[in-house]
């Protein structure tokens, strides 16, 4: 309707602006252009034009004003008559135009009429359509409302009401099937959502309370059967727990059940949990450190067994002790410990004892809380995931189930550590803890941090107790009880230098400040020894062979196993090149001391300035010269014999050659080149000095060839 009324409109106007375009080509076909229309304003815009021109035109002629007056006056007539004959000829015209115009007035008018027609009937149909469209909101938003109305009470009776299969499932199926699992999550959904629409007084609640209530006690009775039979199935001699337990975790929906439901029944169900595997942890770690243990080394050290102790020192025989007491300060392979055989398999008791076979005790140590570890990360993580309890509740979950494990474990260190006197498998044990703390915090595990802490607290002090005892024995080493004596490096400072070697590599990986505190203790002590072992020898060159040959010892070990820059290593290479350098002057007085002793006194007369005091030299000179001259290919034979056979270590030995052999060259470069200053140089005596580069081609014979 609305379309057809508004081509109507379009028709309409089209036909108008035809009309009106008709009436003005009619309009254009009349000759307006002639004088008639515009004679009057011509002429009076001429007359106001020219007026003053013409006045004044006359004026200068001398013309009569008023005869022009009146020719003007009768042109004027003229020219108005004229026009009015024009105007009486077009005048059918002009009425012709008339007639038109009030035609286009006439329709113009009408045209107005239905436009304002138009307008009113659009006007109504706009308020028709905006009607239209404010029912169709309306219609919409009921639409919406009622679908989602219809949406939500789908959902709520789907989830109101129990299905037959739900039932079949949870009365008949067993629990182990998928099939029960599924249909105990809807339960547990269904149940959940009662107990909020009943919280919100829904009526409809009443009609399934009692089926979801019969549901759950059924579903109850069957996880708790099922759950306590499987935790009894732990406690079956020879059964690996592992597996059961692995797949208690495929079923934790039920322990979620329980939680939600039937507290006391999840209660039940953990408590029996936690006293199976509280005992089974027990008798098992019991029965295996009490079988492992017996693995160990038959000879222990004991508390006789000191580094300041003498190796041929009478012992108890009732005591047991070492044949060797040098073993209980080297490490050797028993390093691997920390590094190979960190996480290697348990030892198992049985067939160790079948080949025979014994260990360490830090061996044994690993074996034993490597097997802690890995049950107590493994049972973590289980009652985690299983129990769904995280942070304090776990721990004290753990501690339930571990605390008299641990226990015993403390209680059995701490016996044996107060008799134990190997300080290197004391700390290689305390290493041991070190790397099994930090692979738990990787794993995110923090269950025996405790454990660890209480351990440590017992196994530092008696590595400090052993520790000191070590260094009292140094303290009270008196050199006079230890036999005869020899430049050979002792054995004290052998075993000091293994140990501080063995301590310092265990130590590098987590580096402690009491270990470095005990350790400058035990070194300082060993350097007194050094010294009073050295004042036993009469003479300083073998004094100085004793210290040279205990220190390149102990420097050498602890660089071959620790770091050339290690803090124990540095003082020691100090010691040695202050030693080495004063027996290469040791060993150079008796062949060479006068030319020595003359260089030094004549270069500090020289410093001084008291060069008169030279002059009466000559004679010592000479003696100097021509003793040198006769003796020095035998002198460095004699030397190079003496300083090979004076030092243990041949590489060290060979360097204090060359150090001795090159503090000659410069000895006598300085001796020549006091001779060629001062009142020596007009001697006769220079003249017979050997050339400086056949000595140094000399000295390069004894020049190792390696």
């Amino acid at each position: 309707m609305v379309v057809r009324l508004l081509e109507n409109c379009l028709k309409f106007v089209d036909y108008c602006c035809q009309t009106l375009e008709e009436g003005m080509l009619q309009l254009g076909e009349l000759d307006l252009t002639s004088e008639d229309f515009l004679l009057d304003e011509v002429d009076v815009s001429i007359q106001q034009n020219l007026e003053d021109d013409i006045v004044k035109e006359a004026l200068n002629q001398g013309v009569d004003l008023r005869q022009y007056s009146k020719e003007i006056e009768r042109e004027l007539l003229e020219v108005e008559n004229a026009s009015v004959q024009d105007y009486i000829k077009e005048s059918q015209n002009i009425a012709s135009l008339h007639g038109q115009i009030a035609a286009c007035d006439t329709i113009l008018e009408r045209m107005e009429q239905m436009l304002n027609g138009f307008q009113s009937d659009l006007s109504s149909i706009s308020t028709e359509i905006q009607s239209l469209q404010d029912q169709s909101i309306a219609m919409n938003v009921k639409l919406k409302n009622r679908q989602a109305i219809r949406g939500e009470l789908s959902q709520y009776v789907d989830e109101m009401v129990i299905p037959e299969t739900m039932i079949t499932h949870i009365l008949e199926t067993p629990v182990t099937e998928d099939e029960f699992k599924e249909q105990l999550h809807e339960l547990n959904h269904k149940i959940n959502f009662v107990k909020e629409q009943a919280f919100r007084d829904a009526r409809a609640c009443l009609d399934v309370k009692d089926i979801l209530e019969k549901l759950k006690i059924k579903a109850l009775a069957k996880i708790r059967e099922f759950l306590l039979q499987r935790i009894y199935s732990f406690r079956k001699p020879m059964a690996n727990y592992q597996i059961p337990q692995n797949t208690l975790l495929k079923f934790r929906i039920f322990n979620e059940f329980l939680m939600t439901n039937e507290r006391h029944v999840a209660k039940e169900v953990r408590d029996e949990y936690v006293d199976t595997m509280s005992k089974i942890y027990y008798s098992y770690f019991k029965s295996y450190s009490s079988r492992l243990m017996k693995l160990q080394f038959e000879e222990v050290a004991a508390r006789d067994d000191l580094m300041g102790v003498e190796d041929t020192a009478r012992k108890n025989i009732l005591s047991p002790h070492l044949k060797n007491r040098s073993t209980v300060f080297t490490l050797g392979n028993r390093g691997e410990v920390l590094t190979t055989e960190l996480e290697a398999p348990v030892i198992v008791p049985h067939a160790a004892a079948k080949n025979e076979t014994r260990y360490s005790f830090e061996t044994l140590f690993r074996s034993l809380h490597f097997a802690l570890m890995d049950n107590s990360c493994r049972e973590y993580l289980f009652i985690c995931d299983f129990f769904i309890v995280s942070g304090t509740g776990a721990q004290s979950l753990f501690d339930a189930i571990f605390g008299k494990t641990l226990s015993m474990f403390l209680k059995q260190m701490e016996e044996y550590t107060n008799d134990c006197y190997d300080s290197i498998a004391v700390f290689l044990s305390v290493h041991i803890i070190f790397r099994y703390r930090a692979i738990m915090a990787k794993r995110s595990v923090p269950a025996l941090d405790r454990y660890w802490e209480a351990l440590l607290n017992i196994m530092w002090p008696r590595f400090e107790y052993i520790l000191h005892l070590n260094i009292q024995s140094v303290r009270d080493c008196e050199p006079q009880k230890l036999g005869q004596i020899d430049c050979r490096p002792h054995y004290i400072t052998r075993r000091y230098a293994e140990f501080s070697a063995a301590i310092v590599g265990i130590d590098q990986t987590f580096p402690n400040d009491r270990v470095g505190r005990v350790l400058g203790q035990l070194q300082a002590e060993v350097e007194n020894f050094v010294l009073k072992m050295a004042a036993q020898f009469p003479q300083r060159r073998e004094q100085l062979i004793f210290l040279i040959n205990n220190y390149d010892m102990m420097l050498s070990v602890l660089v071959e196993r620790t770091s050339e820059d290690s803090k124990e290593a540095e003082v020691f290479r100090d010691l040695l090149t202050a030693r080495t350098g004063e027996f290469v002057e040791e060993i150079l007085a008796p062949h060479f001391g006068g030319m020595i002793t003359f260089v030094k006194d004549c270069e500090m007369l020289q410093e001084k300035g008291q060069l008169d005091s030279l002059r009466e030299q000559e004679r010592r000179v000479q003696q100097i010269v021509r003793g040198f001259n006769s003796d020095w290919k035998r002198a460095l034979e004699v030397i190079n014999s003496d300083v090979m056979r004076a030092f243990t270590n041949f590489k060290n030995g060979t360097q204090i050659l060359q150090g001795a052999l090159t503090q000659l060259i410069q000895y006598y470069h300085r001796f020549q080149k006091v001779l060629s200053q001062g009142p020596f140089r007009g001697m006769q005596i220079r003249n017979e000095l050997i050339n400086i580069h056949h000595v140094m081609v000399e000295v390069k014979r004894y020049k190792p060839t390696f």
